[in-house]
């Protein structure tokens, strides 16, 4: 039975048909669940509901469910869509609809001391993109201004401050009309609203190259629309962003991935330690909260590279210049 339209006529009300929302689902190309989580996180349609209180959905509302899924299969974030009202969908679909198709791989503009690095190793998984100039860091944009024709400028920050939002905008004005990807590990959310009013696509490090393809060709297709207290001193750092990466890029005779995914929770673990060392805090008891969290992220990261340094060295992985030359001077002694 919950797979039937169900009119909905009660007495004063009801001119209108209605569909259950397993039926709306089906109609619009969904799955429930799909269709329950969307509703839950994102309050997609103000929905009737049947006197026994179930959700009904009216005809102009499985049309914007299904323009939803159509863009969401385009690679939109539904998120980003959530708050679009359906002449914006439509006119979304209608640009995707006439965007040309692919030709040849994307041109990018990269600012971040990594991401290059990144899609350059990724072998087949970064044939669509090419890197058109490469910048260390965001304030280097200035010294050195684009001299490409940049489709696609991506700047990666593992913590994102409001800070950095003048040189964010600076940088996107320097590469002229190019789309505009940001990638955080962690940033506020008033941060996240901000870039995508100046028309920024913003997400998190995606894990995968093929991920950050599909992020750079949404937004070339034109989703970029709108919708403290100082911590006590941390551990001293031993595995530097470099390290970890070259450690990652490094073979072991491991048959496992241990070195990779180790590295990979250290980036993780240091990112969040700083985050919460520069996070904007809204009072004291705030304030006093992030400098708990850094210590103990401190604390965890201590801990990993301990773990860290021993595998290093039980598979001859490359280690950082400062724990090297420690080995060395104490060889000499």
């Amino acid at each position: 039975m919950g797979n039937t339209i169900e009119p909905a006529h009660p007495a004063s009300e009801d001119s209108h048909i209605t569909y259950r929302s397993g039926v709306a689902a089906r109609l619009a190309g969904l799955s429930p669940e799909t269709l329950r989580v969307w509703e839950r996180r994102y309050n997609l349609t103000q929905v009737e509901r049947s006197a026994r209180g179930q959700r009904l959905y009216s005809a102009e509302q499985v049309r914007r469910l299904s323009l939803l899924k159509q863009l969401v299969d385009q690679g939109h974030a539904i998120g980003v869509l959530a708050p679009m009202s359906m002449d914006q969908l439509q006119e979304l679909a209608g640009a995707a609809a006439r965007q040309p198709k692919p030709q040849g791989p994307l041109r990018l503009g990269v600012i971040g001391a990594n991401l290059a690095r990144r899609i350059a190793g990724s072998g087949r998984d970064g044939l669509d993109l090419v890197v058109q100039q490469h910048w260390p860091a965001l304030d280097q944009v200035a010294l050195a201004p684009p001299d490409g024709d940049i489709e696609v400028l991506v700047i990666e920050l593992s913590e994102l401050h409001d800070s950095a939002m003048p040189l964010i905008v600076a940088a996107a004005q320097a590469c002229g009309g190019a789309a505009v990807v940001v990638l955080y590990r962690f940033c506020a959310s008033a941060t996240i609203r901000a870039l995508r009013a100046h028309g920024c696509l913003a997400a998190r490090v995606p894990a995968d190259i093929g991920e950050l393809l599909l992020l750079c060709r949404s937004a070339l297709a034109g989703e970029r629309l709108p919708p403290v207290q100082a911590p006590s001193a941390p551990p001293e750092l031993r595995f530097d962003e470099h390290a970890l990466f070259t450690i990652m890029a490094s073979g072991s005779g491991l048959k496992c991935e241990c070195p990779r995914h180790l590295a990979d929770l250290l980036l993780m673990v240091g990112s969040f330690e700083r985050y919460s060392a520069q996070c904007a805090s809204r009072n004291d008891e705030d304030a006093q909260l992030h400098n708990e969290l850094g210590r103990a992220a401190g604390q965890a990261r201590a801990i990993l590279e301990v773990a860290m340094e021993r595998l290093a060295r039980t598979e001859g992985l490359p280690l950082p210049a400062g724990i090297a030359k420690g080995d060395a001077g104490k060889k000499t002694r």
